[in-house]
């Protein structure tokens, strides 16, 4: 897909049109289109060559990657500007591929989208911040309200206000103050979007040393962001030294960003900022999908991919699921429905790692999903499908892992990722990683006791002493006794 935007031109190609969509290739070019449109009603000579110079490379490499199908989408500039029609013309010649001019009506629903796509269950203002405009959304799982189109964006309120911060307060004050959707916005979420917004969060994640640099899903307290905010676009000695974290072409932008942000979080009254990666691209995408697709959970997709992908035995991460699924319930684990989805996809991750060597799997493992491009769960989900899955490498009694990782999560679900990296343990040294065994060999509870059932000749002559100690490994974090049951000796207590 490539998409002109008012600040940058960028070509994403994706494996396919798919509920977890996986970029293959990524690439931006800060052209600028909306650079001057807001005082001469025109975009530059200079940024048209350097975007149509862009064009020209991203139509050689859709040509190189063999792309089957290529979309082409423009938003702010190119609908304001007077010339944006005679740029688009020329953009449609290189590009061999119509450019769909979206209206502020139509970025806003697709930024809407986007956000649907990538959060389980969103509830709260969709607020996208591009270079040329601010569009604005409410989102309650998959129900949409639109709300304003404005010119806030970066380069839009540098050019409005002579790039003063002071002008561009008050006049992002004004406009802001005539949206009716913001005032219902209090104590729910605030989603940014918008490549500004996300190098403001990556400032913030880089000042205050978070430990899971992963943007999608981070998170700032709203009374932390105002002050965050307000530093931003306050006069400073070295404001270059101050956003070395950030790159050239966005630094300029921050202090705009900076106090739309502010000014929104102090109408909404919403409790917190959490960043999306996904936007108007990603929601455009999920708009062609067929219903039923939609309705597919992404994690769990994405989960279901790299099981198929990384893992001995797809089918054995699956009969997991089913397996601690009985174990849950009979031990009255009181999991809510987003635990239970968590479970499931760490069950669907617990062999990625297989491939490493035996004692690097868990550290390995905790990195590729720590670090993945998932999407429809935030960071203490995340933080707890990577422990689980290091946790059933490296035993859930480890206490090598990071502190400030730990942290990141809540006690409830660490305390989670050792019983089912507990259970993980005894259910892979019993199978051997392979399917067919897990269904044979249920574990269950049974007056203050946790049996495991081996029965048959074969599931019988599965049972080891290693097998035994890792069930009194995860009865001990349950709190019951652990017996084994077997035809080939009778039921006994370990």
């Amino acid at each position: 897909m490539i998409d002109i935007g008012s600040n940058s031109v960028r070509l994403v190609v994706y494996e396919g049109l798919t509920r977890n969509l996986t970029p293959i290739f990524n690439e931006k070019v800060m052209a600028g289109l909306g650079r001057e449109v807001q005082s001469t009603g025109l975009i530059t000579d200079d940024a048209i060559a350097v975007a149509h110079d862009a064009l020209r490379r991203f139509r050689a490499l859709c040509d190189t990657l063999q792309a089957r199908k290529v979309l082409a989408i423009a938003t702010a500039a190119c609908r304001d500007a007077s010339n944006g029609p005679e740029f688009i013309a020329k953009a449609e010649r290189i590009c061999r591929v119509r450019i769909r001019i979206l209206s502020g009506k139509e970025e806003a629903r697709y930024t809407a989208l986007g956000v649907v796509s990538a959060f389980h269950d969103p509830d709260g203002i969709v607020a996208d911040l591009g270079g040329g405009s601010l569009e604005l959304a409410d989102v309650e799982g998959g129900r949409i309200r639109l709300g304003n189109t404005m010119p806030l964006g970066g380069l839009a309120l540098q050019d409005i206000s002579g790039r003063s911060v002071k002008k561009a307060q008050k006049f992002v004050a004004a406009r802001l103050a005539d949206s009716p959707l913001l005032h219902e916005g209090q104590g729910r979420v605030l989603y940014a979007v918008g490549g500004t917004w996300r190098a403001l969060a990556r400032l913030h994640m880089h000042q205050t040393r978070y430990p899971l640099l992963v943007m999608h899903g981070y998170e700032i307290a709203a009374k932390d962001a105002i002050a965050f905010c307000r530093s931003l676009y306050r006069p400073t000695p070295s404001p270059t030294r101050r956003f070395a974290a950030v790159s050239k072409g966005r630094r300029s932008l921050l202090p705009y960003a900076a106090l739309v942000l502010e000014r929104l979080l102090r109408e909404t009254g919403a409790a917190k900022v959490v960043v999306s990666v996904h936007g108007v691209r990603e929601g455009l995408l999920y708009s062609r999908l067929i219903p039923a697709k939609r309705r597919q959970d992404a994690l769990i997709e994405a989960a279901r991919e790299l099981n198929v992908l990384r893992s001995r035995s797809p089918r054995h991460g699956e009969e997991l699921i089913h397996w601690t699924d009985r174990l849950m319930h009979a031990i009255a684990v009181d999991e809510t429905a987003d635990e239970r989805r968590l479970r499931h996809a760490a069950c669907l991750l617990a062999d990625i790692g297989w491939r490493a060597h035996p004692d690097y799997r868990g550290e390995q493992s905790l990195n590729i999903i720590a670090n993945g491009g998932f999407a429809a769960i935030d960071h203490p989900g995340r933080v707890y499908l990577a422990l689980a899955v290091y946790y059933r490498h490296a035993g859930p009694d480890d206490t090598e892992l990071s502190p400030r990782m730990q942290h990141l999560t809540t006690p409830r679900l660490m305390q989670r990722a050792r019983v089912l990296a507990a259970a993980m343990r005894v259910a892979y040294q019993l199978s051997a990683s392979q399917s067919g065994v897990l269904p044979k060999t249920p574990l269950v509870a049974s007056r203050g006791k946790l049996v495991l059932k081996l029965e048959g000749p074969r599931m019988s002559a599965l049972g080891s002493e290693r097998v035994l100690s890792r069930l009194k490994q995860l009865a001990r974090l349950v709190n019951l006794k652990p017996q084994l049951v077997s035809d080939r000796s009778p039921a006994r207590d370990i």
